[in-house]
């Protein structure tokens, strides 16, 4: 995918947490059903969850939505600890059209800053408001559940 022919969408957010925790906290299956799926983010059901955390390994974060089973998938194309994960994103029954995630982490005096882009096919336009919202709201809780400890 070229970026003349892509959409981006980022979100950034600050972090009280180590780098080493907000970093790991993407790789950790327990750690993902509490922030980026299930009921603390939307209403909906986690069926499974399935993390292979290393380069060439692939995830599965299977839920049940409104009655519908979705299956959001990808592969770990780079895992640089703490500081930079990049995989690629879609949604299973959506074909092989893959979008690509960089989530970058910087050390801060107190904590760290998260920078997430998502770049998708300029065809996904239309669903670049929503689909920066989902992450802003995602990583929002996970800003909470990392400060509670």
């Amino acid at each position: 995918m070229s970026s003349a022919q892509s959409v981006q969408v980022r979100v950034t957010r600050r972090f009280s947490a180590s780098p080493e925790r907000v970093f790991d906290a993407w790789l950790n299956p327990e750690m993902v059903g509490q922030w980026m799926t299930g009921p603390t983010v939307r209403d909906e059901e986690v069926l499974r969850l399935a993390i292979d955390p290393r380069v060439g390994g692939k995830f599965s974060f299977f839920v049940r939505r409104a009655g519908e089973e979705i299956d959001h998938v990808g592969t770990y194309l780079e895992i640089d600890r703490p500081r930079r994960l990049v995989f690629t994103w879609h949604i299973d029954k959506e074909g092989d059209e893959l979008s690509r995630v960089t989530v970058e982490i910087t050390p801060r005096d107190t904590g760290c800053e998260l920078t997430l882009t998502h770049e998708m096919d300029a065809k996904w336009a239309d669903y670049a408001s929503r689909t920066e919202q989902g992450w802003a709201t995602m990583i929002d809780v996970l800003v909470r559940v990392l400060a509670q400890g």
